[in-house]
């Protein structure tokens, strides 16, 4: 499991990227893709990550409707850069990646909390988390 946990983190990290840099996450995984192709001294992007970042370009404005919706007290604007790209994610491979169980899922997005932000990043990731997991039928039949 350690190179599906190292493939979340590099997507969660081209996410904060591309948001950070307002730029296409796409665009920024196609330069992550060339970079390692032509630089020894850079990791190769797995197909897991492409397959996180494509999937969560795929549905990146329901999932930040379902953020902001859900997110008690916090727009999307003023919450930390980084757990919103940890919630993206965490929210796209939550609600549509099947493979994956729910419970590793939150783990996961808790543990990019401990590591890149604050000391309250990871409760409150949790707990929303937990909140579009609990929704999660619904949620996916609201797209059937």
């Amino acid at each position: 499991m350690a190179a599906r946990n190292t493939a979340r983190k590099r997507a969660f990290q081209i996410l904060f990227e591309g948001d950070q840099r307002d730029t296409d996450v796409l665009t920024v995984l196609a330069d992550w893709i060339r970079h390692s192709r032509t630089d020894t001294r850079q990791p190769p992007v797995s197909e897991y990550t492409m397959e996180l970042v494509e999937g969560y370009a795929k549905k990146a404005n329901r999932i930040d409707e379902l953020i902001a919706q859900y997110a008690v007290g916090w727009t999307l604007d003023r919450m930390p850069v980084v757990d919103r790209n940890i919630l993206r994610l965490g929210a796209y491979e939550l609600i549509w990646v099947d493979g994956t169980p729910d419970a590793v899922v939150l783990d996961e997005a808790v543990e990019l909390a401990k590591e890149f932000s604050t000391d309250e990043s990871p409760a409150f990731v949790n707990g929303l988390l937990g909140r579009l997991k609990d929704l999660k039928p619904t949620l996916r039949r609201d797209e059937a």
